[in-house]
């Protein structure tokens, strides 16, 4: 599978300051989710990427082209949601989006009728003929998704994309880029502190932190436990099935939601779970294959390289 993006040893300081130190990694086609702290450098590879900002050394191909040469033809294929909002004042929505359509090269004609589409497509009726000022942050966040794909670009980029949106909107935007994925062959980079946002869509995690790589891999296998792994809720006390499973040599887990989680050795796992429950009379509900926390992957990841340059 050819690498959509690929940067080897990307170095870009401001003023003595690492930004991103030595970054080489491969984006593949799909829905890839940055994660980072605060400070990691993620904005700063997002405007790189764009050909916003110059590298101070290394090499790098975006979607084909040379990176820090090729940026106009880099930015005619991306599509950019920024975290803030960069609309123009007294502006009415469907304005705000047709003016990024003319932007990228679309008659006006042409860029109107293709916004009123993407608003279509975005779920925005009759309040796209509001101005922009009077917007709400889940209506802004609308537009600024339009106004992103619009010129049917090959890849994009998005910016805390979720970040304001009550959790109906937020169900409803994943779905949208999902889709676009799925059914209209684009490729998606999101930035987000939201991780069940990245748990939920993403093919592929890349954590980034004190301006270096530390992580990339596949949710798959990043949700993939090394033992047999099962959890499941019990109906009322939970104990007996704890002390029905340690005593047969299981390590059992019970997280803070009460859930029960089961490690151990051999695929019998599942049968010895129904086995205690019949002989402890415990009621079992939703009994799944446990998956590795995304959230303890990225606090661990993080820490453990603060801890080794400390």
């Amino acid at each position: 599978m050819q690498s959509l993006i690929s940067l080897s040893n990307i170095v870009k300081s401001y003023r003595g300051l690492l930004a991103l130190n030595g970054v080489s990694v491969e984006v593949q086609p799909g829905i890839t989710g940055l994660l980072g702290p605060n400070g990691a450098g993620k904005s700063t590879l997002i405007k790189l990427i764009l050909g916003l900002v110059k590298m101070t050394s290394g090499t790098g191909k975006v979607l084909g082209h040379r990176l820090g040469r090729d940026g106009r033809k880099i930015r005619n294929k991306i599509g950019y949601m920024p975290e803030d909002d960069c609309y123009i004042s007294g502006l009415t929505g469907i304005e705000v989006v047709q003016f990024s359509a003319c932007l990228a090269g679309l008659p006006p004609t042409e860029g109107l009728r293709r916004s009123h589409e993407i608003l279509d497509f975005c779920g925005m009726k009759q309040e796209r003929y509001r101005k922009i000022d009077t917007f709400s942050t889940g209506m802004r966040q609308k537009i600024k998704f339009a106004a992103a794909i619009v010129h049917d670009p090959e890849f994009l980029i998005l910016d805390e994309p979720t970040s304001g949106l009550d959790p109906e909107e937020r169900e409803a935007l994943l779905n949208r880029i999902r889709l676009l994925c799925e059914q209209a062959n684009k490729s998606v980079l999101i930035s987000t502190h939201i991780l069940p946002d990245v748990q939920a869509i993403c093919d592929n995690v890349m954590i980034l932190s004190s301006g270096r790589v530390l992580l990339t891999d596949s949710i798959e296998n990043l949700n993939r436990t090394n033992s047999p792994t099962v959890s499941f809720r019990v109906l009322g006390d939970y104990q007996p099935m704890q002390q029905y499973l340690e005593s047969r040599g299981y390590q059992v887990q019970i997280t803070f939601e009460r859930q029960v989680v089961v490690a151990g050795k051999g695929a019998e796992i599942v049968d010895e779970v129904w086995r205690g429950a019949e002989q402890t009379g415990s009621r079992i509900q939703s009994l799944v294959p446990a998956k590795n926390s995304l959230e303890e992957i990225f606090l661990n990841t993080v820490r453990e390289a603060g801890n080794a340059s400390a």
